[in-house]
Parts: C-alpha cells; sequence; structure tokens
C-alpha cells in the first residue's frame, strides 16, 4: 500500500502538533474572550495575544495542508 506522500512517522509527529496548536489557539481564544470585558487591561498585551492567535491559525491551516495537500483550500 502506498502513502500519501507522507511518513506514518512523519504523520503522526505532524498529528501531535496540530493538536497542541489547536489547543494553545483555542485557550488563546477563550482567554481574549474573557479580557475584553476588562478595559483597564494593557491593549499592547492583549494585541500581542491576537496577533499570537493569528500566527497560530496560520500554522494550523499549514500542518493540515501538509498533512492533506490533495485537498483543497
Amino acid at each position: 500500500m502506498v502513502d500519501g506522500g507522507i511518513g506514518d512517522g512523519r504523520r503522526v509527529e505532524l498529528m501531535q502538533r496540530l493538536v497542541q496548536l489547536t489547543l494553545e489557539h483555542r485557550d488563546l481564544d477563550d482567554l481574549l474572550h474573557r479580557l475584553s470585558t476588562d478595559r483597564t487591561l494593557d491593549q499592547v498585551q492583549i494585541q500581542r495575544l491576537k496577533r499570537r492567535k493569528l500566527l497560530l491559525k496560520d500554522q494550523i491551516v499549514w500542518l493540515s495542508r501538509e498533512m492533506d495537500p490533495d485537498v483543497p483550500a
């Protein structure tokens, strides 16, 4: 049986990383939601968290495409 060009070990590594990134993204989303109600917080720090969340999203998309390159975006 021929796989889709990615070894089983490599695929497992990518899946684990994908799960880690997805959990971190969700945690950041929850944190940002809770922080959005407090206007006394440092807006620069909130912007950094938002940028981190966007970076995570980009990495999640990239990993997803790396694992299943034939799936249309």
